[in-house]
Parts: structure tokens; C-alpha cells; sequence
């Protein structure tokens, strides 16, 4: 069973960057796909990001895509969002999701059971 710890949100201007960090611990972590949603106040959870096992094959929302990049390093159990050219509308609670219920990167929170504790980004116009 995976523990994970979202971290690195905060409060940035539009235009900015920002990199989150997921970090796991407790699992065989490359044994995970992972993938970042995210929630917005009054707003359904939604997917943004995922990467597969290996890293070999990611997926995005087409809101986010070009400007965020998902990425792993199974060596030290950690999975990054890049997110650049960041707009008001990211605005949301992040969160890193894990599973070992499916080998491919999946856009539906049912198919993730573990979840970090959410990082809150604040876009700024």
C-alpha cells in the first residue's frame, strides 16, 4: 500500500510556472500509475495529468496540454507536474493519485485508491 504526499503549490501571477512534487512511500512505487487531478471550489474533481509505470506513455487534458508535463522518477518515488504559462482558471486544489488496478493512464478518479493530501495553487490575473 502507497502513502502519498502532495507539495509545492502556492500563490503565482498568470504566466508563471509552478512544479509540484508527489512523493511515495510504502509501495513498489513503479508498479503505479500515477496521475495529478485537480478541484476547483464548487467544481467537480477533474483529470489533468497521468504517466504510465514505466514513464513511457503520459496523457493530458486537452485544457492543460503544451503547457503542463508530467513526469516520474521510480528511483526516488516521485512524480512532478511542470506547469507553465499558468492561467486563472488553474486555480484548484492538485492532487497526485496512484493505482495498481490498471496498466494504462486513466482520465477517472475511480479507477485511483490512493490519494495525497492535495496542494492548493492560486493563479492570479
Amino acid at each position: 500500500q502507497v502513502q502519498l504526499v502532495d507539495s509545492g503549490g502556492g500563490l503565482v501571477q498568470a504566466g508563471d510556472s509552478l512544479r509540484l512534487s508527489c512523493a511515495a512511500s510504502g509501495g513498489s512505487f513503479s508498479s503505479y500509475v500515477v496521475a495529478w487531478f485537480r478541484q476547483a471550489p464548487g467544481n467537480e474533481r477533474e483529470f489533468v495529468a497521468a504517466i504510465s509505470r514505466r514513464g513511457e506513455s503520459t496523457t493530458y487534458a486537452d485544457s492543460v496540454k503544451g503547457r503542463f508535463t508530467i513526469s516520474r522518477d521510480n528511483a526516488k518515488n516521485m512524480v512532478y507536474l511542470e506547469m507553465n504559462s499558468l492561467k486563472p482558471e488553474d486555480t484548484a486544489v492538485y492532487y497526485c493519485a496512484a493505482t495498481m488496478r490498471i496498466a494504462y493512464t486513466s482520465r477517472n478518479t475511480y479507477n485511483y485508491n490512493y490519494w495525497g493530501q492535495g496542494t492548493q495553487v492560486t493563479v492570479s490575473s
